[in-house]
């Protein structure tokens, strides 16, 4: 049976052993992902992101009162909140997911969060009683990224999480393919892709080919402006590199993301790889300087001869390098415009550069190198979301008795697309 409410979860008259849910945020938009699941007297949440849609509230943290939270991966609509959160609630992560969110905070000039935090691993069952977690990892933009099977009041829910079937680590879907989770009463499943395509690009191979391309034609300097922590995205460009002679560049904070890669994996390339070189702008500098206990041996290991690179050598030669920035740093991209055209992969959603995105630090500077006749604009993204065709294998496979839209702006198209469909609000609640 199930019971649609919109009143707050908990009332007397439902009190019993059925597991009841209520997204708080995330049926109608892509961010601020906030799902309650209830049984027994007990709440956890299912992340506690920040809205990424302008205009869009959050949610108050203070209001929910959940007796944990659970962290699918270290993107801020996912975990944004949690700075509101009593610093007595557990909060379970990764803990990859846990560092690179502090060092995202570090270089923004912000204190490290301190919360109680449990660290989990990939298909480790853990208890958060009445709760059964197991974390399912999966195939992300953001390393480390987890789904959760939830088990509670004899239901079996499923949250998807942000996933794709197309990254470098596409066999983690297929996992999930073949060898499906039986007996799913719900599942929750982002629809980020719905009515968007890969823009030509349907995984990381067709994005380092034209990196790879634009890399052999390059006479001047070479630009990657992509997200630190798309660790696919950065090894993809190592790939092209290597394969056309040149050499990585990355600042203090790509390369501290990248050694905290290690916890995970010994073949993500690091700053200790010939291949790859550290450039140390100052204010990186200076925060690492300043946070001492938090980088612990990081600072001595910038400073050796053979990792860093001098502005002076990207100068004189910048035709052997790439460099990877953020959009934040589009300003540095200028100082190289000469009779030799500079190349910018820009590879990340294009809808930051418009209108929308104008907000971003670094987009009006950038849209105005597009325009420069002087610069080799290539756009060179995929999604770090699953396109339509894998959400339609991912729920056949599953076969859910309920399928919930979150994370998607057309919640109502799923019921052209999935069986079983069930179009929440936020605020809306579901009793199974």
């Amino acid at each position: 049976m199930i019971l649609l409410r919109h009143d707050r979860l908990g009332d007397a008259t439902l009190k019993g052993k059925t597991l009841q849910l209520i997204v708080h945020k995330g049926t109608s938009e892509i961010g601020g992902t906030c799902i309650e699941l209830y049984e027994n007297g007990s709440r956890i949440l299912l992340d506690l992101g920040m809205p990424l849609k302008e205009g869009s509230e959050p949610v108050d943290v203070r209001d929910l009162k959940p007796d944990a939270v659970l962290v699918s991966h270290s993107h801020q609509d996912h975990y944004g909140l949690l700075e509101d959160l009593d610093e007595g609630i557990p909060v379970y992560i990764s803990e990859l997911s846990m560092d690179l969110i502090n060092a995202t905070r570090v270089f923004r000039h912000l204190q490290t969060l301190k919360k109680n935090f449990r660290f989990f691993g990939p298909w480790v069952p853990f208890e958060v009683s009445p709760f059964t977690v197991t974390p399912y990892l999966v195939d992300h933009s953001a390393p480390n990224s987890f789904a959760f099977l939830v088990e509670a009041g004899g239901a079996r829910l499923f949250y998807s999480g942000d996933f794709r079937a197309h990254g470098r680590k596409g066999v983690l879907f297929e996992r999930l393919i073949q060898e499906p989770l039986s007996d799913i009463d719900v599942l929750l499943m982002e629809g980020t892709m719905l009515q968007r395509s890969d823009g030509g690009f349907p995984d990381e191979s067709a994005v380092e080919e034209v990196m790879v391309e634009t890399l052999e034609r390059g006479r001047n300097a070479s630009f990657l402006v992509c997200s630190s922590q798309n660790i696919d995205r950065i090894v993809s460009a190592f790939r092209a590199c290597k394969r056309t002679g040149k050499t990585l560049v990355v600042d203090v904070y790509t390369a501290w993301v990248l050694e905290q890669m290690k916890l995970v994996s010994e073949s993500v390339p690091n700053m200790f790889w010939d291949e790859v070189k550290v450039i140390v702008p100052h204010s990186q500098y200076k925060v690492v300087k300043e946070n001492p206990e938090f980088f612990g041996d990081f600072k001595e290991d910038l400073f050796r001869s053979e990792q860093r690179v001098l502005p002076e050598a990207l100068k004189s030669s910048p035709e052997e390098y790439l460099q990877v920035i953020r959009v934040s740093g589009a300003r540095l991209i200028s100082r190289y415009i000469s009779d030799e055209p500079v190349n910018i992969i820009y590879s990340q959603w294009l809808g930051y550069l418009e209108e929308e995105g104008q907000r971003m630090y670094g987009v009006e500077e950038l849209n105005k190198l597009r325009e420069d006749p002087r610069v080799n604009f290539i756009y060179a993204h995929t999604s770090g979301h699953a396109v339509l065709e894998d959400l339609k294998r991912f729920a056949h496979a599953l076969g859910p008795k309920m399928l919930i839209p979150i994370h998607t702006e057309y919640p109502g198209e799923f019921e052209q697309h999935f069986d079983n469909v069930i179009v929440l609000e936020d605020g809306q609640e579901l009793v199974v």
